[in-house]
């Protein structure tokens, strides 16, 4: 099998992966990916999709966006931009997730009226990681609520942290 052109992308991957002392073997079963893939990535036979490019960015607790560029999928100049402010939507605190995503698709609008659009591969990629953020960010939000009093969920408590009668409360 010739080898690709992905960008040095399988050294890369080898140094990252023996700079954090993991095995082929380890680094696959933390990204998810078979042993004998990831060992055709790094020998630079396969071209991995963003998706997997995030998995294994992940486990080597390294940049998505690194990964990325020495892919070939981010060209590291024009696109960095774009992967700069859609890091910056998704992280303010201050807007919830549909706002995250209006704001998203907005601004994918206007970049694509602007001649500017992202790859496939790199959307299925963020799209994964907006969906993980997401998921995160609601079970974090769910055990915030667990820990509420649910005094509104289950009405009126007596002195003693009883329920109340509803009929009593009511007159």
């Amino acid at each position: 099998m010739a080898s690709l052109n992905v960008g040095n992308l399988g050294e890369y991957l080898r140094e990252q992966r023996r700079n954090a002392q993991l095995s082929l073997r380890q680094l696959a079963d933390a990204a998810g990916v078979s042993n004998p893939y990831l060992s055709q990535i790094e020998r630079g036979l396969r071209k991995p999709s963003a998706e997997v490019l995030q998995q294994v960015a992940k486990a080597l607790r390294i940049s998505a966006e690194t990964l990325y560029v020495r892919a070939g999928i981010l060209d590291a100049e024009r696109d960095r931009d774009e992967v700069e402010t859609r890091a910056v939507i998704l992280a303010d605190p201050t807007l919830n997730e549909r706002q995250k995503q209006v704001l998203l698709q907005i601004y994918e609008s206007f970049r694509k009226e602007n001649g500017f659009e992202i790859t496939p591969d790199l959307a299925q990629g963020m799209a994964q990681s907006v969906t993980q953020d997401m998921a995160q960010g609601m079970a974090e939000h769910i055990s915030g609520t667990q820990q509420a009093p649910d005094t509104a969920v289950r009405g009126p408590r007596t002195a003693d942290g009883s329920d109340a009668d509803p009929q009593q409360t009511a007159s």
